[in-house]
């Protein structure tokens, strides 16, 4: 309606925001004086509380940036930290509940960056710090007993929050996963629609060979003998007619010709159905304007090695920015180079992923290169001849395109 795109997960993001601005009334008004002064706090109270309380709305406008990316988890850990301790801070001081309720932003944002039971223990240890603020308040006679009942009371509405902001992480993965399906199907889409362009152009090829080139192969012929037993002047318009029918036939050749020589899977509206709508990644393909290939198996290999490295750079690189360059070598193969820039993988343990990739490409006659240890983001190499190699498994050399009739 105002232009602005909200997902569940943004408006996630901004019902904590407003959560946390909410607690943060207090400060524009009288409320926070009185109380300090009721305390009997020092002067720099108020200034210690409205430090806190800034560094921590920072720390969550940091990182709920990008929600969902585990990229630099050691510093978004540590922010965490800085959180928690800043909340338990604010409810030091003011003697107040606003400290737990700073817990519940803080709640929201642990099933984006920790694994789910780091997540539970977090936040259950968060709140039960609060035992030891609460027990310091005057109002509650510094009771144990009634610090911990008050600290379960915000447990359970942590609880809540942390159940919410699960169920939209994992809707958000969902998403995540069906549109991962739709660009594969789009894709594929994309390349029967080639493949059948290409076989209609072979049948039509076949037909113009098969029948009207043979049945003008015969009427030359015809004409030829015609032209030797007919007299003047009949045998004059018989020269003519044999002249139209080898001009006939010539041009049947070529149009044969054409339709097989264009023969080639295009593949530049699948390559970029499968980049579309990458989440947190921005994805630079560089490739020819019209980038094809003949064999309907290595455009297969080839659709799905970028499928795979898309899928491990956004699943494990956490990275920002994905190259990926494909060109025709001189060797005449197809290079793939894909290098990101996320945290690189210092000890290589290929996975299923990897495994699956080498073995497509070894299936055609190609090879997989990663070169390691690679320390700040991960590179790779695929390269696979254009030209099907006898003797491969399951391959055969592709037969060649039959002559004009």
């Amino acid at each position: 309606m105002f232009g602005i795109k909200l997902n569940h997960t943004s408006m996630l993001r901004y019902a904590a925001l407003f959560t946390y601005l909410c607690v943060g009334v207090p400060l524009v008004t009288t409320w926070a004086n009185q109380r300090l002064s009721m305390l009997q706090r020092p002067n720099m109270a108020l200034l210690i509380w409205a430090g806190c309380y800034l560094v921590f709305g920072v720390i969550y406008w940091l990182l709920t940036h990008n929600f969902g990316s585990r990229r630099y988890w050691v510093l978004k850990t540590l922010g965490l930290a800085v959180m928690t301790a800043a909340s338990i801070m604010v409810g030091w001081i003011s003697h107040s509940g606003l400290s737990a309720m700073l817990m519940v932003v803080i709640t929201v944002v642990l099933p984006w960056l920790l694994p789910l039971w780091i997540g539970v223990a977090w936040m259950v240890l968060q709140n039960l710090s609060l035992v030891m603020v609460f027990s310091r308040f005057p109002e509650n006679q510094y009771s144990i007993a009634t610090a911990l009942l008050q600290s379960s009371v915000y447990l359970g509405i942590a609880a809540l929050a942390f159940v919410v902001s699960l169920v939209a992480k994992q809707q958000a993965e969902e998403r995540e996963r069906q549109r991962q399906l739709n660009s594969e199907l789009r894709a594929t889409r994309a390349l029967l629609a080639e493949s059948s362009r290409i076989a209609e152009r072979m049948r039509i090829s076949r037909e113009l060979h098969d029948l009207v080139g043979h049945h003008l192969t015969a009427l030359s012929l015809n004409l030829e003998v015609a032209s030797h037993l007919a007299q003047p002047p009949a045998a004059d318009h018989v020269r003519k007619a044999q002249g139209t029918a080898k001009q006939l036939l010539a041009d049947v050749r070529e149009v044969v010709s054409e339709l097989r020589q264009d023969a080639e899977l295009d593949l530049t509206q699948a390559l970029n159905s499968l980049i579309e709508g990458v989440p947190s990644l921005h994805v630079h393909l560089k490739m020819p304007s019209r980038f094809a290939v003949e064999d309907p198996q290595r455009a297969q290999v080839l659709l799905r090695c970028v499928q795979e490295v898309l899928t491990n750079t956004v699943r494990h690189a956490h990275a920002s920015n994905l190259w990926l360059h494909i060109e025709r070598t001189a060797d005449g193969g197809l290079q793939l180079d894909a290098r990101d820039d996320g945290r690189g993988a210092p000890q290589l343990k290929p996975g299923n992923g990897l495994v699956g990739m080498r073995e497509r490409l070894a299936e055609v006659g190609g090879r997989l290169d990663i070169p390691h240890p690679q320390t700040r983001g991960f590179h790779l190499s695929a390269w696979l001849p254009l030209e099907p190699e006898v003797g491969l498994p399951g391959v055969s050399a592709r037969p060649k395109a039959s002559g004009a009739a």
